[in-house]
């Protein structure tokens, strides 16, 4: 395993039951997105239903690029992803918080860190350039590692789109690295771990190895 948490194995490890059945309709619903043929959505009835209730089943850490909508890009309704979404899909302690309290109290069973194409914290933390301000240094900081890891493998736009499956990888391994609770609901089998990648060209999100 390397530093962000990758495997030899260029094929995802199989899912349990219930991940695998939660993951299978999550890219039912990116199909139809990627045809343009979302599914009918009564959101006035479904809003209603929620008034005074959630139980989503996916835990979905996204980057907060404006073309990276995951309600959109797996063709979801409301209530049904708790999706939390930073820059470079990084998890700060607010954002760690945030996924914590969706796996300890809404019972969601499935998290899903879903990284992109053409990320730009990725390509930020790359060019190894000045950072304006310490806000924004603090997400290179975080994507750095995942770059460190696979400088010299390759160069140019194929470093980024490596750099940007090996973010994916460093993110989730960071998850587990800073959460003790993350890490029981884990090994409890309460929690599968999925790690993604979107597509901006075709606009399908494929599975990483992990």
């Amino acid at each position: 395993m390397t530093s962000t948490g990758q495997k030899s194995s260029l094929q995802p490890a199989p899912l349990p039951a219930r991940a695998e059945q939660i993951w299978a309709d999550l890219l039912e619903g990116n199909k139809r997105f990627q045809a343009g043929k979302p599914a009918f959505r009564d959101l006035v009835g479904r809003r209603e239903q929620l008034v005074n209730n959630q139980q989503p089943q996916v835990i979905v850490l996204a980057c907060s690029d404006s073309r990276v909508s995951p309600e959109l890009i797996f063709d979801k309704n409301l209530g049904d992803l708790f999706v939390i979404r930073t820059a470079g899909n990084v998890a700060d302690p607010v954002a760690l918080g945030s996924i914590e309290f969706a796996a300890e109290y809404l019972n969601s069973p499935v998290r899903v860190v879903l990284g992109h194409e053409n990320c730009g914290a990725v390509a930020a933390a790359a060019s190894g350039g000045s950072i304006p301000s310490p806000n924004l240094a603090s997400i290179v900081a975080r994507v750095r590692p995942a770059i460190e890891s696979v400088k010299g493998k390759v160069h140019g736009d194929g470093l980024l789109r490596l750099a940007e499956q090996a973010n994916v990888h460093q993110s989730a391994c960071d998850l587990l690295g800073n959460s003790p609770l993350l890490q029981k609901k884990v090994a409890d089998g309460n929690l599968t771990l999925i790690r993604a990648l979107y597509r901006l060209t075709t606009g399908q999100v494929v599975r990483l190895p992990e």
